[in-house]
C-alpha cells in the first residue's frame, strides 16, 4: 500500500493542503478562503488535495501511454477541470438556497423580496453560462481562484447593469449569504462528479470549432483538436483507470499542520510545527540552494534565513498587524471596488510611484481616499502603496542579516506581478546584480508542503532560541 503525507497550512486569509508520496513528490495541492472558519477551511483544502492526487495519480498511472498519445494528458487535464466545475455547480446551488433565505428573512415587503428574488435568479442565469465556458474551454479551474471570488466578479457586474435603487438591497443580500454558502463542507461523490464531467466531455469534443479561425472566446490547441476526432475511443479506454482512481484509498500516514491557525487543528500537539519552519524547508525543498526566504502571507510578513538543509538560523516577523500582507490589499482592492487580482497589473501601468505615508490597514482608506482627490491616478497610488509594501518587507530582510543567495519568495503575495516587480528593483538595488531571486508558481502552498515534508521525516526541528519571540510591529 502507498504511503502519503499531508501538510496543512491554515492561513489567516487561505487555507492550503499537500499531499506528498515517499519519493516527495506532490501529488494533491488544495486551497480555500480560510475566512471565519479555520476547521471547515482546514477540511476543504484536504479534500481538494484528494481530488487532485486522483487525477495526479491517474496522470502518473498513465505516464508510458502519454508519450505515445498526448491527447490522453489532454483529456484528463479537461476532466479535472470539468470536474471543478461539477463542483461548483453544487455550490452555486447552495448558494442560491442561501440568497432565497436571506430574501425571506431580510425583506419584509412582499413585492420588494419577490422584485429582488427575481433579480437573483436572472443574475444567476446570466452569468453561469459565461462560467462553465471559462471551465471547459479556458482552464478556470488551474488558476487557484476560490468560490467567492469567481461569483463575486460576476454578480457585481450584473448587478451594475441594474437600477441604482437596486444595488444596496442586493448586495445586501449578497453579503450576508456568501459566507454561511462558502464556510460549508459539501461531500462531493467523487465518482459521480467525474462521470458527470466525462459526460460534459462528451458535448464539449463534439462541438469543438474545427479551425482555430472558428473558435472565438475557446483557447484552441493542437491536443484539443487531436481529441475532437477520437474522443469516444480515448474516454472508453481510459474508463476503467478513472474507475479505479475512484475507488483508490489515500492512507495517510503521518500529517502536520501549520500556518496562522495551527492552534485550532484537530491534529495531536507533536504534529504542529511553526509556520516558518515549515515554510523555511518547502522553499529549501524546491529551491535547494535556497539562504534567504521572504514570505509575505495574509496576516504577517516573514523575513528568513536558512541553512544548507532548509532548517532556520534566524528570522524576522510582523505579525502584530496586517500592515502590507494580503488582508491589506484585500482592503485596498475593496475601497477601489476592484479584485485583488487586479491590483497588480494595475500597479504595473503607474508612471510613478506616489508617496505613501502609511501601509496601515486603518489608515488605508483615508490615504487611498484623500491622495484620489488631490488628482493622483489610482495606477500611480498602487504603483506607491506596492513599493511601500516591500520597502518595509526590505526592512525585515535587513534585521534578519540580509538577503544571500539564493533568494526565494513565497506566500499567495509572491503571485502579485508589481510585489514582484518592486521586490527585484530593490534587492538589486541594495544586494547587487548577482542575488538570484525565486519564485514558483506553487509559492502560496510552500508552508503545506514544509508541513507535508516534515510529517514525512517525522524529525523534530525548533527556532532558534534567540529569535523565538522577536517580532517586529
Amino acid at each position: 500500500m502507498n504511503k502519503y503525507y499531508l501538510g496543512v497550512d491554515l492561513g489567516s486569509t487561505t487555507s492550503k493542503a499537500v499531499i506528498i508520496n515517499e519519493q516527495d513528490e506532490i501529488i494533491g495541492r488544495g486551497i480555500t478562503n480560510t475566512r471565519a472558519n479555520y476547521s471547515v477551511a482546514a477540511d476543504i483544502a484536504r479534500d481538494e488535495a484528494i481530488y487532485n492526487a486522483r487525477f495526479s495519480v491517474l496522470q502518473k498511472k498513465l505516464e508510458e501511454e502519454i508519450k505515445v498519445k498526448p491527447e490522453y494528458k489532454k483529456y484528463i487535464t479537461d476532466l479535472e477541470s470539468v470536474f471543478q466545475y461539477e463542483q461548483f455547480k453544487v455550490r452555486l446551488d447552495r448558494l442560491g438556497e442561501e440568497l432565497l433565505k436571506t430574501c425571506n428573512t431580510f425583506f419584509q415587503d412582499e413585492k420588494k423580496k419577490e422584485e429582488i428574488i427575481g433579480h437573483l435568479r436572472n443574475i444567476r442565469r446570466s452569468f453561469k453560462p459565461v462560467i462553465k465556458r471559462d471551465y471547459l474551454y479556458n482552464n478556470l479551474g488551474a488558476k487557484n481562484m476560490f468560490f467567492r471570488d469567481i461569483v463575486s466578479e460576476k454578480y457585481n457586474e450584473e448587478v451594475n447593469k441594474l437600477d441604482m435603487s437596486l444595488f444596496e438591497p442586493l448586495m445586501t443580500v449578497w453579503d450576508k449569504s456568501i459566507s454561511p454558502a462558502e464556510n460549508e463542507r459539501v461531500q462531493f461523490n467523487f465518482q459521480e462528479l467525474v462521470q458527470k464531467a466525462m459526460e460534459e466531455l462528451k458535448d464539449k469534443y463534439k462541438n469543438l470549432p474545427d479551425t482555430i479561425a472558428d473558435s472565438a472566446n475557446v483557447n484552441f490547441d493542437a491536443e484539443m483538436n487531436l481529441l475532437k476526432g477520437n474522443f469516444d475511443s480515448v474516454s472508453e479506454t481510459l474508463r476503467e483507470h478513472i474507475n479505479e482512481i475512484a475507488e483508490l484509498e489515500f492512507n495517510i500516514t503521518n500529517m502536520t499542520g501549520t500556518g496562522y491557525g495551527r492552534a485550532l487543528l484537530p491534529f495531536p500537539e507533536d504534529c504542529i510545527r511553526s509556520e516558518i519552519l515549515c515554510h523555511a524547508f518547502g522553499a529549501h525543498a524546491v529551491f535547494p540552494e535556497t539562504r534567504t526566504v521572504l514570505d509575505i502571507g495574509g496576516q504577517d510578513t516573514k523575513a528568513i534565513q536558512v541553512d544548507k538543509y532548509g532548517l532556520v538560523t534566524s528570522f524576522q516577523m510582523n505579525d502584530r498587524c496586517a500592515a502590507g500582507c494580503g488582508r491589506y490589499l484585500g482592503y485596498i482592492a475593496d475601497e477601489m471596488s476592484i479584485s485583488v487580482n487586479e491590483l497588480g497589473p494595475m500597479a504595473m501601468k503607474a508612471d510613478k510611484e506616489v508617496t505613501i505615508c502609511s501601509t496601515c490597514t486603518v489608515f488605508a482608506g483615508a490615504e487611498l481616499r484623500e491622495l484620489t482627490n488631490l488628482g493622483e491616478k489610482r495606477e500611480d497610488i498602487l504603483g506607491g502603496l506596492h513599493k511601500a509594501i516591500i520597502m518595509r518587507a526590505m526592512s525585515l530582510i535587513a534585521r534578519s542579516g540580509g538577503v544571500f543567495n539564493e533568494f526565494t519568495f513565497t506566500g499567495g503575495v509572491a503571485r502579485n506581478p508589481a510585489v514582484i516587480k518592486y521586490l527585484g528593483q530593490l534587492v538589486r538595488e541594495n544586494y547587487g546584480d548577482k542575488i538570484k531571486i525565486n519564485i514558483h508558481t506553487d509559492s502560496i502552498f510552500m508552508g503545506a508542503l514544509g508541513g507535508a515534508m516534515f510529517a514525512r521525516r517525522n524529525i523534530q526541528a525548533d527556532l532558534p532560541s534567540s529569535n523565538k519571540n522577536k517580532a517586529i510591529a
